[in-house]
């Protein structure tokens, strides 16, 4: 046969109780996830930051990642919200390569799921334990975000399933913020049409039940820069790009008009140094235009422990990205507290 079953997975419900939240954190979520809707709603005008590792590798150096962000976060938490990046699924343009904790917990093992789902609840809530820092992930998979829809506080869609029909309808049942990313053509009405269908309500098939959403008001877009038929990159975090996205924001019927700049991908051409000068620049023009400084609520950021990236392998460096290039991090504390300085 082309496919055979290697396990039989728990039900999200199963797993949650397996290994739950406490009601302390619960609490806590719940504090944050009221402040994250407030900025998204313009209700308050601090400044999100979505700053992490590309892919979560390794369970001790992203919560010793987010240690340190935790104490920025505090120093820094009049002007900015602080998300960390905690994705634990990588899409792969061939499908070929490290796919994340979900698949393989140790990077230089075999895949297994079912470790993975276990590996990643348990990361998302030690985390939060740890600094009560909530986070965000990448959803990769909609049937998949069950097994975490009760610790995250920020999604994310990439670029290669915005214009999924299940991601956007599972994106309109989220009572989060959820960011569309400009598809890898760089399309901006594609990223708005799925931004259009995650705030509408629907009715379809999620695992296995018929069920029926009421929209998700804080959908909203992500600017990640792409590439053209000649594989050249085009990056859409300049000032004229985001007139023209406040332009087109006006055209259309949505709430809250908002967008997160992805400074790394296709907006820096994986020059994973230039995001402290994108950031820069996207600040800038925010700072420049009054309308702009209503739209754009944020940036994402990858960074790690260490700068670079390295290969898996049997010596791999904790710390360092297995996947794409990212900020080491005494550049990513002197970044936030800039950041902080010119909000």
């Amino acid at each position: 046969m082309s496919m055979k079953t290697n396990h039989q997975l728990p039900s999200p419900e199963v797993l949650k109780s397996q290994y739950p939240l406490s009601e302390d954190l619960k609490a806590a979520k719940a504090l944050r996830d009221q402040e994250i809707r407030r900025i998204f709603t313009g209700e308050s005008d601090k400044f999100v930051v979505l700053v992490g590792p590309c892919s979560a590798d390794n369970e001790d150096s992203v919560c010793e990642y987010v240690r340190r962000l935790k104490k920025v976060s505090d120093q820094v938490s009049d002007k900015l919200m602080i998300i960390p990046r905690v994705y634990t699924n990588k899409p792969r343009t061939t499908g070929d390569g490290y796919k994340g904790m979900l698949h393989q917990p140790e990077p230089d093992k075999a895949p297994d799921l079912l470790a993975g789902i276990i590996a990643i609840r348990r990361l998302h809530i030690r985390v939060m334990a740890e600094t009560g820092l909530s986070s965000a992930d990448e959803m990769l998979y909609p049937e998949n975000r069950s097994y975490l829809d009760d610790v995250l506080s920020y999604e994310a869609i990439g670029a290669r399933s915005v214009e999924n029909q299940q991601h956007r309808l599972t994106a309109s049942g989220m009572d989060i913020p959820v960011g569309m990313k400009n598809p890898t053509s760089g399309d901006l009405s594609v990223m708005l049409n799925s931004v259009t269908a995650a705030q509408h309500p629907h009715h379809f098939i999620y695992r296995g039940f018929d069920v029926e959403t009421s929209g998700n008001e804080l959908a909203h877009t992500i600017l990640r820069g792409g590439v053209n038929k000649y594989g050249q990159t085009i990056p859409n975090y300049h000032y004229e790009d985001l007139r023209r996205l406040a332009e087109l924001y006006s055209r259309w019927d949505l709430r809250n008009p908002a967008v997160i700049v992805d400074v790394n991908h296709s907006n820096s051409d994986k020059q994973y140094k230039e995001q402290i000068r994108i950031v820069s620049e996207v600040l800038h023009s925010r700072n420049y235009n009054p309308d702009l400084k209503k739209l754009v609520k944020g940036v994402m950021i990858e960074s790690y422990l260490l700068e670079g990236r390295q290969d898996i392998s049997d010596h791999m460096v904790p710390g360092c990205s297995i996947t794409d290039p990212c900020l080491g991090w005494e550049d990513t504390e002197r970044l936030l507290f800039e950041i902080a300085e010119k909000c």
